[in-house]
């Protein structure tokens, strides 16, 4: 007994000690992902009410940001005149994405230079919001890369508008600004085309499996780079070419060498299929095709594919991509390739994607010696569609298994030998859908590793560590149960 005492004794001598000292608990790492460039703790915060007022120079940054706080938290503020939060365009120097957030005991004021920055910094705040006492906070942030990117696959298994914009709203979340629609392939043509209506009447009536296909209106393309554009998220629509194209054959016998149109496709091999190359009649669809997308997208750039073409000399190859090219530049937008289309002549201003971590990265070096800028896309690290392990119950295996803190792990700047961050126009995720045919099915491959993926081409990377991601992660698990995000619980954190 008299050894429990003692024992009793001494530790209450050590909490007088420290707390004369001025000794504290550690504070707690703030829920932030992706982490912004300059975190400060201030003393004191505010504590968020049902009922506040947001004022801002942008009425629909703050319309959405209160809409994002009701979904994250269930508390109802408004929109009016000197409200406790703040959005302000008075900060010239904080660049197109840059922003600061200031939370005091006086509220919260967000400053940028453009509507993009605040809607930037709004994602931080709301991220801020999802408890109610708010921490005293000074963030001062800016992107590491201009292009944040998720490819969406809507051929191999087709997505409605609705999911699309479900989609938007997940990027939207972790500042990702690019949306790339791969709208084509062989197993489905999702987007409508005037002068050619076996696209949409044959070529969008199928998909991997067998399943009912679909396809876009220009109505519904509108509706989504409308939506998205409201997110600050820009469309980069992806017409599939030379190859990935058995389904605008099957639609139209002229585009093939022989005129005879082969049968529609449900199966996954790549590499089969090619248009025909020296036909007038390839020449006018790609005209077309692309003529109509640059009417519809008002981004810079058009995706014209190039990958996994195995039925075309190098010589056939290159004349259709750089006819594809020329029809792109010659609607005033910006050729996107994956990286074989590095083997050929690009136009300038033009961007490969690099994919293939497999083999080697020549044609991305021929790319950059033209003057081209390098979207790092690496399978290995950033398909969505590869397992977690061996036991997702979605995904393939091609290029490994990919847990989060794999996605996480890298710097796009030494990838590549040779190719370092001046080189590099940012970084993007891909979710090809051969096996994801439910909306859960999406969202399982993707989170957590888009928010990990997001933190890779937001942060800088000397702030970067996966140990300190993934604990400021895992609070987030809560919030996508009130979403209702099907998520992987990746073994490599520690979930609430």
């Amino acid at each position: 007994m008299r050894v429990v005492w003692r024992r009793l004794l001494l530790g209450l001598v050590m909490l007088v000690v420290a707390c004369g000292s001025g000794a504290q608990e550690e504070e707690p790492q703030l829920s932030l992902v992706p982490l912004p460039a300059s975190v400060t703790r201030l003393q004191n915060g505010f504590t968020l009410k049902a009922g506040d007022t947001v004022t801002s120079a942008e009425p629909s940054v703050a319309a959405q940001l209160i809409h994002g706080i009701e979904a994250d938290t269930g508390l109802e503020l408004k929109l009016g005149a000197k409200g406790r939060i703040r959005l302000d365009l008075d900060a010239p120097q904080a660049g197109t994405e840059g922003y600061e957030l200031t939370v005091d005991a006086d509220g919260a004021r967000i400053s940028a230079a453009t509507p993009e920055g605040l809607f930037r910094g709004a994602q931080t705040f709301r991220q801020l919001a999802r408890v109610p006492a708010i921490p005293g906070v000074r963030v001062s942030d800016r992107p590491r890369f201009a292009w944040r990117g998720a490819m969406l696959d809507v051929a191999r298994h087709f997505r409605p508008v609705a999911d699309v914009k479900r989609f938007v709203d997940l990027m939207a979340a972790y500042k990702l600004n690019v949306l790339h629609l791969h709208l084509t392939d062989d197993q489905g043509w999702r987007i409508a085309i005037p002068g050619w209506p076996g696209l949409t009447g044959i070529g969008a009536a199928t998909e991997v499996g067998g399943g009912p296909g679909g396809f876009y209106t220009a109505a519904d393309y509108r509706e989504i780079v409308r939506y998205a554009q409201e997110r600050f998220v820009r469309v980069v629509p992806e017409v599939d070419v030379p190859g990935h194209t058995n389904a605008a054959l099957a639609s139209h016998p002229e585009l093939n060498c022989d005129g005879v149109a082969p049968e529609p496709y449900t199966g996954i091999k790549v590499g089969f299929s090619a248009l025909c190359p020296g036909k007038a009649e390839t020449a006018r669809f790609l005209n077309d095709v692309l003529k109509e997308l640059a009417a519809l997208t008002p981004g810079h750039h058009l995706h014209i594919g190039g990958d996994e073409v195995e039925k075309l000399s190098e010589r056939e190859y290159a004349q259709i991509v750089e006819l594809a090219a020329q029809a792109v530049t010659a609607n005033g937008k910006e050729v996107v390739g994956w990286q074989e289309a590095g083997a050929t002549v690009l136009p300038a201003g033009s961007l490969v994607q690099y994919w293939q971590t497999n083999g080697g990265p020549e044609d991305v070096e021929r790319a950059v010696a033209q003057g081209a800028k390098v979207i790092m896309s690496p399978a290995s690290r950033v398909y969505l569609d590869m397992k977690y392990d061996d036991a997702t119950r979605v995904g393939q295996t091609w290029a490994g298994t990919t847990e989060i803190d794999d996605a996480y792990d890298w710097d796009p700047a030494t990838l590549i030998d040779g190719i370092g961050e001046d080189r590099i126009e940012g970084v993007e995720m891909a979710l090809w859908t051969e096996t994801v045919v439910t909306m859960d099915d999406l969202e399982h491959l993707t989170f957590p590793r888009l928010p990990a993926i997001a933190e890779v081409a937001w942060t800088p990377q000397s702030e970067r560590s996966f140990d300190a991601f993934a604990a400021r992660l895992a609070p987030m698990a809560t919030v996508w149960d009130r979403w209702g995000v099907d998520y992987h619980r990746s073994a490599r954190i520690t979930w609430p």
